[in-house]
């Protein structure tokens, strides 16, 4: 076969690369890769009064557990066969971060700001409507969440139009994830992918021995980051690595164009530049270095592309002089790529682990919905009374008086935020030593993202297992 392979035939060779260091039998390695459900939609919405004939897409690529669970994507890049790579991801990603969900993704081939807000929500309306007919969305059937050119104001459009069809579900807000705080969505998943890269990255950093192989220290202070993107994912990432992580972030890639500063970019001020002037280019003290593919090849100890996929390619991996590269966006290392920059010596952490912060905060959501309460509400004030006894107690016993600012910080319970956080920092470094020790069971394995596919793997061939599909 002669030309460039598919991005869902990528993601099939990456999982036959894992599968090699299994003992899954081969049948079911193919039933693991195969797409369940492909549904392929047009349908007519009035844009500027005439018809226009809208594409989109819905994925449920795995149903060994349910509900299935991916994102929905506007963008003139959308195709079949870029939502059923997606969707394949989404199950490899939620087997490897045990998120108990098939992968799914959702399509709409668009360009939002061709639309007004009126016409994108008769378009989001429309979809939804289109997958409510086919039995595509529901909380226990498949449960859609934002993607690249999506948010909460998309969900709570999604959310609304479901509960119209199905009215009285008790459990119908749980049909989509990603939703406004004040419509049952859950604090912290708006800046859940980034702070869950930075957490993934910070875990990857921390082991003297996998550092030393790259000339580095162990640690994320001070590590200089690139960062490919300035959207939700990207401008998360680098915010949260630069405040507590105290990353130096010197060099920023957007659209318009792609800047560098050796001696670092505050990302708050950047997004407030870019905000007023409507370009990260011009920004002081920085220097303008190209397009947005120039920061790509800076040198740097991380690089995080956090933009589309294939933006590091055959064509220009031989530049790039990143030590490490976390694939915050999905699949911006292409698959000719990949060997090049192994070989190179340059640790790529795969887009289906780096990015799960999205899809683990989506479960939050979902189990809050399902459970009808937030999380904390039951807990908090009784945490609180005990602790507050606890210290009263060891203030008797010693004499001494706790101040007020330690007293609080020692009584009070964890509020939503903090819960999330925390089950969403767990979860990365869970997962992240997982691959680990994959790695050291196998010491054939050189590089993360096939001793990440194993873990997936041999977690989804568990379950087929103990279905009974699989003897």
């Amino acid at each position: 076969m002669s030309g460039k392979i598919s991005f869902f035939k990528s993601v099939e060779n990456y999982v036959d690369k894992a599968a090699s260091y299994t003992d899954i039998p081969k049948g079911l390695v193919e039933q693991i890769k195969a797409c369940n459900l492909v549904l392929q939609i047009r349908f007519p919405v009035r844009v500027n009064g005439d018809f226009e004939v809208i594409e989109a897409y819905r994925v449920q690529h795995s149903h060994h557990r349910l509900p299935t669970k991916g994102g929905i994507r506007y963008a003139e890049s959308v195709d079949q066969d870029e939502v059923m790579a997606l969707a394949a991801l989404m199950t490899y990603k939620c087997a490897l971060v045990d998120v108990p969900f098939g992968g799914a993704k959702g399509g709409i081939k668009i360009n939002p700001s061709n639309y007004t807000v009126e016409q994108l929500q008769n378009i989001t309306r429309r979809y939804t409507t289109e997958l409510i007919k086919k039995n595509f969305i529901g909380p226990g059937i498949d449960v859609p969440a934002p993607d690249y050119g999506t948010g909460p104001r998309e969900m709570a459009w999604i959310l609304d139009t479901y509960q119209a069809f199905r009215h009285g579900e008790i459990d119908s807000i749980g049909c989509v994830t990603g939703k406004p705080v004040t419509q049952n969505g859950i604090r912290g998943r708006a800046e859940a992918t980034g702070r869950g890269v930075f957490y993934g990255l910070r875990e990857a950093v921390s082991y003297g021995d996998d550092m030393k192989k790259l000339g580095l220290t162990p640690g994320i202070a001070g590590k200089t980051m690139v960062v490919q993107g300035l959207g939700n994912v990207g401008s998360n990432t680098a915010l949260i690595s630069q405040l507590e992580g105290d990353v130096k972030i010197i060099g920023v890639a957007e659209r318009e164009g792609s800047i560098y500063d050796p001696n670092g970019i505050d990302i708050e001020k950047l997004l407030a530049f870019r905000k007023e002037t409507g370009s990260i280019v011009g920004y002081p003290g920085s220097k303008h270095i190209g397009d947005a593919s120039a920061a790509l090849e800076l040198e740097c100890d991380i690089l995080v592309p956090a933009a589309l996929e294939n933006q590091i390619t055959a064509e220009n991996a031989a530049r790039i002089k990143a030590k490490i590269i976390a694939e915050a966006a999905n699949g911006p290392v292409s698959a000719d790529a990949d060997p090049i920059l192994l070989k190179k010596g340059i640790v790529i952490i795969p887009d289906f682990y780096i990015n799960a912060g999205g899809v683990t905060v989506s479960y939050f959501e979902w189990l809050k919905n399902l459970s009808h309460h937030r999380f904390g509400r039951l807990e908090n004030r009784f945490h609180h009374n005990q602790f507050e006894g606890l210290v009263s107690k060891i203030e008797e016993m010693t004499g001494k008086t706790v101040g007020d600012r330690e007293r609080d910080f020692l009584t009070r319970g964890g509020t939503e935020i903090e819960l999330v956080n925390s089950g969403l920092e767990d979860t990365m470094i869970t997962a992240y030593q997982q691959i680990r020790e994959t790695m050291r069971q196998h010491p054939d394995i050189h590089d993360v993202r096939t001793a990440a596919f194993v873990c997936s793997l041999k977690k989804i061939a568990s379950d087929y297992i103990s279905m009974g599909i699989f003897p």
